[in-house]
């Protein structure tokens, strides 16, 4: 039995919906940064299996999925500063607590 196309893209989508179920149910910023992260990852695996499958000789998705790692270590580091910082104000990471926008 030979791992095909098929299998990546249902992994994808498996890791792609318990990442979203987890940003949109959780109130928790650490656990919502983390649920994004799994949604790169799982847009990751499919780049990867795309052009391991379709093109063979062309390294294009192996690229993206590179750039999507930079992207969400920028993201992380980004979004754990602001968590930091909202925390020492507000001594609470539940995004329902924090108003820092209103009046």
């Amino acid at each position: 039995m030979s791992i095909e196309l098929g299998h990546y893209l249902i992994l994808s989508a498996i890791l792609f919906s318990i990442g979203l179920y987890g940003t949109l149910a959780r109130r928790n910023a650490i656990v919502i940064l983390m649920c994004i992260e799994l949604m790169l990852n799982a847009a990751n695996i499919s780049l990867v299996a795309f052009s391991r499958y379709v093109a063979l000789a062309d390294l294009t998705g192996h690229v993206f999925a590179l750039f999507v790692i930079v992207v969400a270590a920028a993201e992380a580091v980004v979004g754990l500063a602001i968590i930091m910082t909202v925390y020492r104000n507000r001594e609470t990471v539940e995004v329902d607590k924090i108003d820092l926008m209103k009046w």
